[in-house]
């Protein structure tokens, strides 16, 4: 039994839960008790669990499983998950010296040749 007590106000239960708030997705993830504590992150009893609501708007991810029997912190491996899945892939950077197209002032307008791939050789 972890010595952790639950997050909430004037309660002195043991925590068995971790809640984390992934606010790019709207989403609350409930899981086992995490392996660390984090700053971000509340440990819950098994009552205050059982009665969590999110916000309006919000979803709620409930991970199962018997907190006392977790060896891994699936929790933090799904809040992880969401955030890269809410990060937009990105257009790599132009490589190469590029044509330049226009000025203004010291800054310089470049078109980047599609031919160069920015390997000198």
């Amino acid at each position: 039994m972890s010595s952790r007590r639950c997050s909430r106000m004037g309660c002195k239960q043991p925590a068995l839960y971790t809640l984390t708030y992934v606010y790019r997705e709207s989403t609350a993830v409930l899981g086992p008790l995490a392996a660390y504590t984090e700053p971000h992150c509340y440990d819950l009893c098994d009552a205050h669990a059982g009665r969590l609501t999110a916000p309006r708007g919000w979803d709620v991810v409930r991970l199962p499983g018997d907190p006392a029997a977790q060896q891994i912190d699936d929790l933090e491996a799904l809040a992880n998950a969401v955030r890269e899945a809410a990060i937009p892939a990105t257009v790599p950077e132009p490589v190469g010296q590029g044509t330049e197209v226009g000025r203004r002032g010291h800054l310089r307008v470049l078109r980047s040749d599609p031919r160069d791939t920015g390997s000198r050789g």
